[in-house]
């Protein structure tokens, strides 16, 4: 089940202008012309931004995520309508034979269990392509980057153009390392509407990451730096093993 953040209608349609910089996709996008791809699938694609990137230069994309309410609001984007979406996940996609797969953000941190996991790499490897590739990110636990989830430093005062003003902030509230939990609130002063939403993600250290790759048919090629978070993020770059 996706969090609140993602599928409440109300907290969906703020999400964009809450997280406006979205510059960290440009890495992303020039690995869609370093490796020649023509069907890219978004694993996780929340409001579609990366998708509707993508589609804008005519690049095929499939879309896929748990969250109906972020689906809604990727259509209605600028090249929304060149995008296939799919409600669901990457265990319960349709016959697909993609060039590439992405998984952008956090969304590798958000499976908890093995199980579920391995089941997303399986979902994810049968939807590519022979040879085809698979790239995602997920943060170094060696960096500790929950410590800087406080209130103070997530704090954002929001302007949304029809909305109000907006105000979110984010805080931990349990940690027992691989899982750190946070709880997200957000106001609307239009009404003073607070809307909670709790997540947890899991921490795989590269180790562990590598070795559920190679269990599940991936031949790991490369791990890179995220460009726009240098030494906080492993980006692992795969292919799909025969």
């Amino acid at each position: 089940m996706p969090d609140a953040v993602f599928a409440n209608r109300r907290l969906a349609e703020v999400y964009d202008p809450l997280d406006p910089d979205r510059s960290d996709l440009d890495a992303y996008a020039a690995m869609v012309d370093e490796f020649g791809a023509r069907r890219v699938l978004d694993v996780g694609c929340g409001t579609g931004t990366f998708a509707c990137m993508l589609a804008a230069r005519g690049i095929e994309v499939v879309g896929v995520d748990p969250a109906a309410a972020s689906l809604d609001v990727g259509r209605r984007k600028p090249a929304g309508g060149r995008v296939r979406w799919i409600l669901g996940d990457a265990t319960t996609l349709p016959k697909l034979s993609m060039d590439i797969a992405f998984m952008t953000g956090n969304v590798a941190q958000v499976f908890l269990i093995d199980d579920e996991w391995l089941a997303t790499l399986a979902g994810v490897r049968a939807a590519l392509a022979p040879h085809g590739r698979f790239v995602f990110e997920t943060r170094d636990p060696g960096r500790a980057g929950w410590t800087e989830w406080t209130p103070e430093k997530t704090f954002k005062r929001v302007e949304v153009p029809g909305v109000g003003i907006v105000d979110s902030w984010t805080e931990v509230t349990d940690m027992a390392l691989p899982f750190v939990t946070f709880r997200s609130e957000t106001t609307f002063a239009s009404d003073g509407e607070v809307i909670a939403s709790q997540s947890t993600l899991r921490f795989r250290d590269r180790g562990e990451v590598v070795d559920s790759l190679k269990a599940s048919g991936f031949r790991v090629d490369e791990v890179r730096d995220a460009p726009d978070r240098p030494g906080r993020e492993f980006v692992f770059v795969t292919s799909r093993a025969l």
